[in-house]
């Protein structure tokens, strides 16, 4: 998996954006930034086919994706990653998972699914900022698997050594992104240092 946090530009944007004092604002801006960097490592692995592309001077042989791409960010911080993640794959479809976690039990609740029909051909990205228990990205996963999904990547902004490992567990297959794995969780199921609760921060409803 990437660990991009000592790329000189994600660890700028990473620090600025972990800052209690940073607004909402430039938490959006720095958030962008990074998930933008994250595309080529999440799409390096995937599948192409030949095209013949013509020139202005002559034709040639190219390559294009072979499979549609489908974003599924899981609601609410994973809008955040929508935008950055669309003006890179303009084509891309996006589909809505919404969940929530008990802050009881930490379990994910779904309050919210709209997949597209064709999403057993297509490479399916779940984007999350945040991979700390790992339950939700788990529970999305599973639920698009359901649906037919095989081709399965999940990309963050930060993970945590648990939640990593419990979805590497659950979900062998699926290849993960992060910028930045931190130290583990806090008995309230945070990612420490972490940066909070990333839909808050990205919305302003701190």
């Amino acid at each position: 998996m990437p660990d991009l946090k000592n790329h000189p530009l994600v660890a700028d944007r990473l620090a600025r954006l972990r800052s209690a004092s940073c607004p909402p604002k430039d938490f959006r801006n720095y958030l962008s930034d990074i998930a933008r960097l994250l595309v080529l490592p999440a799409t390096a692995h995937l599948a192409t086919k030949e095209t013949k592309v013509v020139t202005p001077l002559t034709s040639m042989r190219g390559q294009e994706l072979a499979r549609q791409i489908v974003l599924v960010p899981i609601l609410r911080a994973g809008l955040g990653f929508s935008e950055p993640f669309l003006q890179m794959l303009p084509e891309a479809t996006v589909a809505h998972y919404g969940m929530k976690r008990n802050e009881e039990s930490l379990q994910p609740e779904v309050y919210l699914e709209r997949i597209p029909d064709h999403i057993a051909e297509s490479e399916v990205f779940v984007l999350d900022p945040m991979l700390a228990t790992g339950g939700s990205a788990i529970a999305a996963i599973d639920g698009l698997k359901e649906r037919g999904a095989t081709h399965l990547h999940f990309v963050c902004l930060v993970a945590s050594p648990e939640g990593m490992k419990a979805l590497e567990e659950s979900h062998p297959d699926v290849r993960i992104t992060s910028a930045a794995v931190d130290e583990g969780l806090n008995k309230q199921g945070y990612i420490i240092p972490g940066l909070g609760d990333a839909g808050d921060r990205i919305f302003g409803t701190l």
